[in-house]
């Protein structure tokens, strides 16, 4: 079993359909796309030596030959190692290393920065004359058969709490996981198109596979990254939009079409995860884009498989509960078991907080030689997740926090998630994030880090106010802290371990 024979098919059902597309034009049908990887996949085996099982790291922005890399390397029997480009040259260094990759596949906006620093890495520049020769061999290559459980994607953590983990994804994960969002997430036809305005290193590179399997398009922003006008230039021009965004970028595009009024007729669905999204935001995404979203919760250890909120649930505003169900990451995802395990060890009762456990065939078995993360991570086939959270009597899971982002103040439990809940509903607070910090008195006290809508003015007073008419008074905030911004990883996730540090040498 080989994913590259998602292409293959795509390519016998239809081939002259658009397969990738740069802005608005078609770059590549279904027809030349495979030829393009059959040829690479041939290059890869014959020129550079590599053999079933070696790795290939591509380190790039969004860019079409990302798509190319992937399937070539998959053809050929290789593993592919995704890398965000956005990352320090000194933690892709370690990536490359730790991961063994043979060949880096990389941009010339890359090229130069990387050579410095990685002189003992063989980098291709997909720009250059050297690569496209390697694309236009015309040398047979048969496919190379792969057991289920061999490695397709080893896809590093974002090493927020140390080194960076490898996650070994195998070929059958990823078919699960491509079924499983055919199943539960959303239906996609030959007619329809994702845009991938999120990395194609993270989540939108894993929602590339079910659009083959239905041999859709997949459009590069000519930018390729994330700008909001850009994108919904883009929903213009083409039929059945879906995207996956963080809820970052999610906020950022409903600011510009409050005031663009763009026509959105092309915009079928956005899937959003990968962090938080607080319920004040989802109802103004709502408000300004209709019943066009569905949330998911997973892991890159259960990769975008663990929950989902489907787009019936989040538009039926009718329901006697619907602000509880929009609160939560939705119902476990048809391909998993999610259990939430209490502290003693035993399953949790409903309505009782634990971290969350799961298992199924598209969790991933393990971390890239480390055996030590991988005993503590994996135990008798679940998966700890390190998540906190509660199942509601429909089977809803709420999410409170990161077990390492629980506050213990005066012995009780305070969830940072629900207090920024809290906050995001006043209307001067345009982000949040709340941490402890250590308390001689308390053990910890909440410190709310708190980024303002243009042109509103601070009011500790007020808003102190505004969480003790909410919450109960011990879990309101001690300190406020007014910044410009919150700090983030390339995905777009608050570093609340950046807070805490900040906090060490700068108490409030």
């Amino acid at each position: 079993m080989n994913i590259a024979q998602f292409l293959l098919k795509a390519c016998q059902l239809h081939p002259d359909r658009s397969a990738v597309s740069v802005g608005s034009k078609t770059l590549y049908t279904y027809r030349s796309m495979y030829e393009r990887v059959r040829d690479l996949a041939a290059s890869m085996t014959y020129d550079m030596n590599l053999s079933p099982g070696d790795r290939v790291a591509i380190v790039m922005p969004n860019h079409p030959e990302y798509l190319v890399i992937r399937y070539a390397a998959w053809f050929a029997g290789l593993s592919v190692v995704p890398i965000n480009a956005k990352l320090h040259v000194l933690e892709i260094e370690y990536m490359l290393e730790h991961s063994g990759s043979k060949i880096c596949f990389v941009s010339s906006s890359l090229q130069g920065e990387l050579l410095l620093k990685l002189g003992q890495v063989k980098l291709v520049d997909v720009d250059c004359v050297r690569y496209q020769n390697m694309t236009n061999v015309g040398q047979e290559i048969e496919m190379v058969d792969m057991q289920p459980d061999a490695l397709a994607w080893l896809f590093y953590t974002s090493g927020t709490t140390g080194k960076p983990k490898g996650v070994m994804i195998t070929h059958h994960n990823m078919l699960i996981g491509a079924m499983t969002y055919l199943v539960d997430v959303d239906c996609i036809s030959a007619k329809d198109t994702i845009i991938h305005a999120a990395p194609l290193s993270h989540g939108s590179g894993f929602y590339d596979l079910p659009h083959v399997l239905r041999c859709a398009n997949q459009v590069i922003p000519a930018s390729g990254q994330f700008n909001p006008s850009e994108i919904l230039d883009l929903i213009q021009n083409w039929h059945g939009v879906t995207m996956f965004l963080a809820p970052t970028m999610i906020k950022r595009l409903v600011q510009l079409q409050q005031v663009t009024q763009c026509p959105l007729e092309g915009l079928k669905t956005v899937v959003y995860g990968g962090g938080p999204m607080y319920v004040q935001d989802i109802k103004r995404a709502l408000d300004i884009f209709g019943p066009r979203f569905v949330q998911i919760y997973g892991q890159g250890e259960s990769p975008m498989t663990i929950t989902v909120l489907p787009k019936k649930i989040i538009s039926d505003c009718s329901h006697e509960r619907y602000e509880e169900r929009l609160a939560s990451v939705g119902i476990p995802q048809s391909s998993v078991l999610v259990k939430i395990c209490s502290d003693d060890g035993l399953p949790a009762a409903n309505g009782v907080i634990g971290e969350v456990l799961v298992k199924g065939p598209v969790v991933t078995s393990g971390y890239w030689h480390d055996e030590a993360a991988t005993k503590a991570t994996w135990r008798n086939d679940w998966l700890y997740t390190g998540d906190i959270g509660f199942f509601d009597d429909d089977g809803f899971l709420t999410l409170i926090d990161r077990s390492k982002d629980l506050i213990i103040s005066g012995g009780s439990n305070i969830y940072p998630r629900e207090i920024e809940e809290v906050l995001m509903a006043h209307p001067s607070i345009n982000e949040v994030a709340c941490v402890g910090q250590f308390s001689e008195e308390w053990g910890e006290s909440v410190v709310a880090f708190v980024v303002l809508e243009h042109q509103c003015s601070e009011d500790e007073r007020a808003l102190d106010e505004f969480c003790l008419d909410r919450i109960a008074r011990f879990k309101r905030p001690k300190y406020y802290r007014f910044v410009e911004s919150l700090p983030k990883n390339n995905y777009g996730k608050v570093l609340k371990t950046t807070l805490r540090q900040f906090l060490k040498s700068n108490p409030a």
